[in-house]
């Protein structure tokens, strides 16, 4: 056990993270989602929810300042509607670690599909809420962060 790092992340998730560098890409998947079939780097966090995992790894993980969305989350499929308290509550565990992020970037089924194909890693999660997959881009860790 380590002073300071959350028992949520696993001796293999705080690898892949130290691991990662700035752009790369890591997907907390659902419980439904097929990680298995886009990913060979597959991590698992069952019985784990999204919101408990991003404040979790978040105090660890600097998000990419670069990019217009370092959060993507999958667009609803046409006829289909997303439940907005998923994307409520997750926005409120990013804030406790990054307040000045305002929203999250949204992306079609197909395009999540692709952007999980070039992830560095899939962590297949206890989330079971609908569309509750989302995408962190990892930024470029402050240089007074580190001293």
């Amino acid at each position: 056990m380590l002073k300071g790092i959350s028992p949520l992340v696993s001796p293999r998730l705080l690898e892949t993270l130290a691991r990662m560098g700035h752009g790369d890409e890591i997907v907390l998947a659902d419980a439904h989602f097929p990680g298995e079939s886009f990913s060979k780097n597959v991590l698992r966090a069952d019985g784990i929810i999204v919101t408990d995992l991003l404040e979790a790894i978040l105090p660890l993980f600097e998000l990419d300042s670069y990019v217009e969305h370092a959060l993507v989350m999958m667009a609803p499929v046409e006829g289909d509607t997303a439940d907005p308290q998923v994307e409520k509550a997750y926005l409120s565990s990013v804030r406790k670690t990054n307040p000045g992020i305002n929203e999250i970037g949204k992306t079609d089924r197909f395009a999540f599909y692709e952007r999980t194909r070039n992830a560095f890693a899939v962590v297949m999660t206890g989330e079971t809420r609908k569309y509750g997959n989302i995408i962190l881009k990892k930024g470029v860790t402050p240089i007074t962060s580190i001293r």
